[in-house]
């Protein structure tokens, strides 16, 4: 009996993971608008608003010490949510979705690879954020647990979110609602603007947006050197399981 050699057929499941993770995030860094929407924008309105009076702040310390935790939450949606609906949106588009579940690869390893690539590119955004707000002058306090608990529920939220858009709306739809929720939750998320600037009214609603919770949870732990911010990890905790169940339930990969 021949015994070939290399022998054919898949790679572990494992490599396969890791191969595919690897290319996601170089395809990422590749992308000017990716890379314009997840690293330069909140670069730039963390320098801005830190050094120019633009905006009313609360709480005490210097500007960035209340700008910094919300550019991280915007870090993280721009990734977890923005970047990935448009692009995972495209690639259902042109088929790239369809031929990709046809291959060794499992679908779940997929899905899996891209929020690798999430995560990956997060770890670089924090690290340059929060090296710039660093230099800026930026003293943050509180539990790194507690941060690290934020930006992984955060993650969960808006990758259900985004994969949910992505596998259910079409291509250009995807890529204009993405954007504009993008803009809507940047404004009226608590991310450069309090929300104790918005109306009364407005204010209870605004507080269970995922942006929202993120950025105050970030704010109470990093600003304020609060605890373990329990009401705002739970409303991320919801947002991620109703977001990825609903992205599960009713994601079409054509």
């Amino acid at each position: 009996m021949t015994d070939f050699a290399p022998r054919p057929g898949a790679a572990p499941v494992p490599r396969m993971l890791l191969a595919q993770t690897a290319l996601e995030t170089r395809m990422l860094l590749r992308n000017g608008e990716q890379l314009l929407l997840t690293v330069v924008i909140p670069t730039v309105l963390l320098v801005l608003f830190s050094t120019v009076d633009v905006v009313a702040v609360d709480g005490p310390g210097k500007r960035v010490d209340f700008l910094a935790p919300g550019l991280l939450a915007l870090a993280v949606m721009s990734t977890a949510f923005t970047g990935q609906a448009i692009a995972t949106g495209f690639e259902r588009r042109y088929g790239v979705l369809k031929r990709l579940g046809a291959t060794p690869l499992p679908r779940w390893a997929l899905l899996t690879a891209k929020t690798g690539c999430v995560l990956v590119t997060e770890a670089l955004q924090v690290a340059l954020l929060t090296a710039i707000a660093l230099a800026l002058g930026w003293t943050p306090h509180g539990n790194p647990l507690a941060v690290a608990a934020l930006l992984v529920l955060g993650t969960a939220a808006f990758s259900g979110l985004g994969l949910l858009m992505a596998g259910t709306l079409r291509a250009e739809a995807t890529l204009a609602g993405a954007n504009l929720v993008f803009v809507l939750l940047l404004l009226a998320g608590g991310v450069v603007i309090p929300l104790s600037k918005f109306p009364s009214a407005v204010q209870p609603v605004l507080e269970l947006l995922p942006i929202a919770a993120l950025s105050d949870g970030l704010r109470s732990v990093l600003q304020y050197g609060a605890g373990i911010p329990w009401s705002d990890l739970g409303i991320l905790a919801v947002w991620s399981v109703l977001g990825l169940a609903a992205a599960a339930k009713f994601f079409r990969w054509e």
